[in-house]
């Protein structure tokens, strides 16, 4: 397997700071992998929320994830302070792919990275449905700017 081409912070331009728990660290004394999802998963709704304007109870369109991977890195523990790097990957006619990169404080390249997609939905009949445009533009600022 050949090691991923490293992301670092100037590539992204929304950053979510996460506080490690205590039942984050598994019986090996680290960051269990599936929390890294959880970290990818509450920093990009955080961009939708933060930026857009996204109304996740009333939203008549949610986002169902459909695809994700991660490349660990280094080693996340409690306590520590990380931060999430987010940018948009692909803009689609209803789908999202977001880049991710997990950053430990003070440190230019990430500890973890990967990508997460969303679709978008109708909230009650779950069919697919174009992305609001003004969601789509105001997300166009937050594009991959180095691949």
């Amino acid at each position: 397997m050949t090691k991923p081409i490293l992301k670092t912070r100037e590539q992204f331009k929304f950053f979510f700071p996460i506080q490690t728990r205590w039942a984050d660290n598994d019986i090996y004394g680290h960051v269990n992998n599936v929390t890294y999802y959880s970290y990818f998963d509450t920093a990009a709704n955080s961009l939708l929320i933060q930026k857009t304007g996204f109304d996740i109870h009333n939203s008549k369109i949610i986002g169902l994830v459909v695809d994700s991977a991660c490349s660990f890195l280094q080693e996340l523990s409690f306590p520590e302070t990380v931060e999430v790097g987010v940018a948009i990957g692909k803009i689609g006619n209803s789908s999202l792919r977001y880049e991710l990169a997990i950053f430990k404080q003070d440190q230019f390249e990430a500890a973890a990275q990967g990508h997460f997609v969303h679709v978008f939905v109708d909230r009650e009949n779950r069919k697919s449905t174009a992305i609001p445009e003004n969601m789509r533009n105001i997300l166009q600022e937050y594009l991959l700017s180095i691949s």
